[in-house]
């Protein structure tokens, strides 16, 4: 519970306390000023200032900020609304194709022996025991157009192309960076299918696809929405990826969140509720899937 608390509860209050406030100019009555009053007042105050050469901290603005409640950050978001929309597909598709990849490749690892089970899941892991900027710098050198790829395909009198600063880029970064975070929840529940349940579906009749739609697929689903939510979360938030490998030009709502804390256009308080507005979005997603997995449970235990 203390753990949850801190590093879980307190943080969502503050998110949700920047996202619902503003600061905004007032004078010492309280009375809110405009951002045209407040600059003519400071103004006319540095003017003074320095004509008679007030101290520093003899100096007193006549100008405060003042925390106020609005709803103006949340409306403000509707105007980003293009670029979530576009981070969300992108993420869809990066989750889509890990699901693809990984959902047969967890399944051949689970049918392996033992040793060679360990071997395999080493080697699904060990590009994340290397730093995430490296890997990711690393893509950047492959992509490139001068890069190792283009190189290749020079050798044939093919391209080069520009595979680096665009949408492709960005989802392969997604699909190498989060694909080990499909393998395991998969591989993990696809372990727990006994052979002989498949062989018993089989000498009853059932073709591959019979056992694969009625056996392997129902029973391997909790790994299916754990995969699904462990690579969609992270790949829906990211900002390294897009702005290493889009270049920039391929912005997505991690980018918006960290240059409201970070970059020219400094607004917290816009950014807290962007971050709260994608953390609802990211709860709702949350709860269809659970949904969906407890459906998956009840069938089974009704079987």
């Amino acid at each position: 519970m203390a753990w949850m608390i801190i590093f879980m509860i307190v943080p969502l209050l503050l998110i949700a306390v920047f996202a619902f406030t503003t600061t905004v100019p007032c004078d010492r009555d309280g009375n809110r000023l405009d951002e045209e009053e407040a600059a003519e007042i400071i103004a006319e105050e540095q003017a003074y200032w320095e004509e008679n050469e007030i101290p520093l901290d003899e100096r007193e603005s006549a100008v405060v900020e003042k925390t106020i409640f609005t709803v103006q950050n949340i409306l403000e978001v509707n105007k980003y609304m293009p670029t979530m929309l576009n981070s969300i597909w992108m993420a869809l598709v990066a989750t889509l194709i890990c699901l693809l990849i990984g959902y047969p490749l967890a399944f051949m690892i689970s049918r392996m022996h033992f040793v060679s089970q360990k071997m395999m899941l080493m080697l699904v892991m060990l590009p994340m025991w290397m730093n995430f900027l490296l890997r990711t710098y690393a893509w950047m050198t492959l992509l490139e157009r001068n890069g190792l790829i283009n190189r290749f395909f020079g050798l044939f009198g093919i391209g080069p192309f520009e595979m680096i600063n665009t949408q492709g880029a960005v989802i392969l970064g997604m699909i190498y960076n989060y694909l080990p975070y499909m393998i395991l929840p998969l591989y993990s529940v696809m372990t727990k299918i006994d052979n002989t349940t498949i062989e018993a579906a089989q000498d009853l009749g059932a073709g591959r696809f019979n056992v694969l739609g009625r056996i392997i697929v129902p029973l391997s689903a909790p790994g299916i929405t754990s995969g699904i939510t462990a690579v969609f979360i992270p790949s829906v938030s990211t900002f390294i990826i897009s702005r290493m490998l889009g270049g920039g030009t391929n912005m997505l709502i991690g980018d918006l969140i960290d240059l409201q804390f970070l970059g020219n256009a400094y607004n917290p308080n816009l950014g807290s509720a962007i971050s709260l507005v994608l953390m609802v979005f990211i709860l709702l997603c949350m709860s269809i899937t659970n949904a969906f997995d407890n459906e998956d449970k009840e069938g089974g235990m009704l079987l």
